[in-house]
C-alpha cells in the first residue's frame, strides 16, 4: 500500500493568487502545495493522506468554500486537519468563516507578522491536539518516545514506568464501558497528580491507550512515587464498585470457557526500568523491557510495582529481577 506524501491543499473557486503572506507561509512549510477546486477532490485527497493544512480562499464564492470547509470538518477522520480561511475584511465574513469550521481566519490585508504568528500558532495547537489522548489529555506514544529519547540523550539516571490495570476487562463486562472509561480517567488523574506533585517539572506522564500508561521520573523518586500511586489507587478504586461487590472484595464473573470464578477488585501493576545498570541506545529498548516488567508485575497479587535490577550482562532469570511494591510495599527483580 502506497503512503501519500503530506502536502498542503489550497481550496479556491477562482484563479486569483493568495495574499503574499499566506503564500509565503505555505512555501515555508516545505511540503507540496496542491490547488483544489471541487469538494469531492478535497475530501478524496484528505482521506488518502492527512494534509499538513488546508487553506480555503473565501474572498470569491464564499458559500461554496464554506460548504467545503463544513464537509471536511464533519468527518472525524478529516476534522483534525488544520484549516485556514482567507476572508474579506468584513466582520460578517470573519464570523462566517469560523462558523464553517475554520481553525484560523486571515482577513485580506492583515499585517504579515501577525498573520505568520497566528498561522504558526494554529499548527502548534493542531500538533499538540494530535499527540494527546482524547479522554485523558495526556501525551500519546509519539511524545512518550520523544521524552524517553531526550532523557537517554541527556544521560541523567531516570526510570521508565509502565502502569496497567488488572481485572479491567472483567470490570467492563460486569459494569459498562462508561464505568470502565471513568476508571481509566481516575488512574490518569492519580498518575498525573502524584508524578507532578512529587517530581514537578522532572516528571512526565503519557497515555499509550486503553488502560496502559507510561510515566518517566528521576531514578531517586521511584519508591516514593510508585508507592504513593499504589496507595492512592487502592484507596479510590473500591468506590467504583457497587456496595455489595466492594464489601465482598470480589464479584463472580465468567472466564472464556463460561465458567464462573471470583474476580478481585481492580489493582494496578507497574513495571519499572531504569538506566542505572543498563545502557540503552533508543527508547524502544526501554519500552520492551518495561513491558516485560509490567507483565511480571501482573503475575503478583494486589497492586504492585516491580523494578528491573539486572545488568547488561545478566540473563532474564526471574531471580535476577527486583520485586518492588507488593501491596504498597516494594519488590525488585
Amino acid at each position: 500500500m502506497t503512503v501519500e506524501k503530506q502536502r498542503a491543499l489550497v481550496f479556491s473557486l477562482h484563479d486569483h493568487a493568495l495574499p503574499g503572506v499566506v503564500e509565503g507561509w505555505l512555501l515555508g512549510l516545505g511540503v507540496p502545495v496542491v490547488p483544489v477546486s471541487s469538494e469531492e477532490e478535497l475530501l478524496s485527497l484528505s482521506l488518502r493522506g492527512r494534509p499538513r493544512v488546508v487553506v480555503f480562499d473565501a474572498r470569491v464564492g464564499a458559500p461554496g468554500v464554506y460548504s467545503a470547509s463544513r464537509r471536511l470538518k464533519a468527518d472525524s477522520y478529516t476534522a483534525v486537519v488544520p484549516c485556514v480561511v482567507v476572508s474579506e475584511g468584513t466582520d460578517a465574513s470573519f464570523s462566517a468563516a469560523f462558523q464553517a469550521g475554520a481553525d484560523e481566519v486571515i482577513r485580506d490585508g492583515v499585517g504579515g507578522e501577525e498573520a505568520r504568528i497566528r498561522l504558526d500558532s494554529m499548527l502548534r495547537r493542531s500538533d499538540r491536539d494530535l499527540v494527546v489522548h482524547p479522554s485523558t489529555r495526556l501525551p500519546g506514544a509519539v511524545e512518550i518516545e520523544a521524552e524517553v529519547t531526550r532523557r537517554l540523550r541527556d544521560g541523567a539516571p531516570f526510570a521508565m514506568c509502565y502502569a496497567d490495570l488488572d481485572h479491567f476487562k472483567e470490570y467492563n463486562d460486569r459494569y459498562s464501558y462508561y464505568d470502565g472509561d471513568r476508571c481509566i480517567r481516575i488512574l490518569a488523574k492519580v498518575l498525573h497528580d502524584v508524578v507532578k506533585g512529587l517530581c514537578r517539572d522532572t516528571g512526565f506522564v503519557g497515555h499509550i491507550g486503553g488502560d496502559d500508561f507510561i510515566f518517566v521520573i528521576p531514578l531517586a523518586d521511584v519508591p516514593e512515587v510508585c508507592g504513593e500511586i499504589v496507595s492512592v489507587f487502592d484507596t479510590l478504586i473500591p468506590y467504583q464498585y457497587s456496595e455489595q461487590d466492594r464489601r465482598a472484595g470480589y464479584f463472580f464473573g465468567k472466564d472464556r470457557r463460561g465458567q464462573l470464578h471470583r474476580v478481585p477488585l481492580m489493582t494496578v501493576s507497574i513495571g519499572v526500568v531504569t538506566n542505572e545498570r543498563r545502557t540503552f541506545t533508543h527508547a524502544a529498548q526501554m519500552s520492551e523491557l518495561a513491558t516485560e516488567m509490567k507483565s511480571y508485575a501482573k503475575t503478583l497479587p494486589g497492586s504492585v510495582y516491580t523494578i528491573d535490577r539486572r545488568t547488561d550482562e545478566s540473563g532474564v532469570d526471574e531471580s535476577d529481577v527486583e520485586r518492588a511494591g507488593l501491596a504498597g510495599g516494594s519488590e525488585e527483580t
